[in-house]
């Protein structure tokens, strides 16, 4: 089997809401909206903000689960980028889980959830450079 991801799809409450998140906070385009759902191409997979209850349906879940164990990342060129981006995106609906800070195990992150309690890591990592195109490799 392939080693990839294609599409990652996160529930939501309001989907306006969470496009103000998305396309505003972020800056990213939808490529499809419905009633229940928007797309946004990324680099080399889509990301679906679906209404939780139509994918609970599809699913064919009795409920729409929440958020979970789980955070989705995205990383930035310079360590002085986290914490501005962590602030932009509480402009648009977010909420800091966690301020920019170095782990120990090097770099620089912070936390912030979107409207809907999905957690997002705004990262630095020296180790994995950044293409032209926004594709993160890992390094050493």
């Amino acid at each position: 089997m392939q080693q990839q991801i294609s599409v990652i799809t996160l529930g939501v409450a309001e989907l306006a809401r969470s496009r103000h998140f998305y396309a505003d906070g972020f800056g990213w385009k939808p490529v499809l909206e419905t009633p229940d759902i928007i797309f946004y191409q990324m680099n080399g997979l889509m990301l679906g903000t679906w209404l939780a209850s139509s994918l609970a349906d599809d699913s064919r879940r009795k409920h729409a689960a929440g958020p979970g164990a789980f955070s989705l990342a995205h990383n930035v060129t310079s360590q002085q980028a986290v914490q501005p981006t962590l602030d932009h995106l509480v402009k648009f609906g977010g909420t800091i889980l966690r301020p920019a800070d170095a782990p120990p195990h090097g770099g620089f992150r912070g936390y912030v959830a979107d409207p809907d309690g999905h957690a997002w890591e705004i990262a630095y990592n020296p180790a994995w450079p950044i293409s032209p195109e926004g594709y993160v490799t890992f390094g050493t």
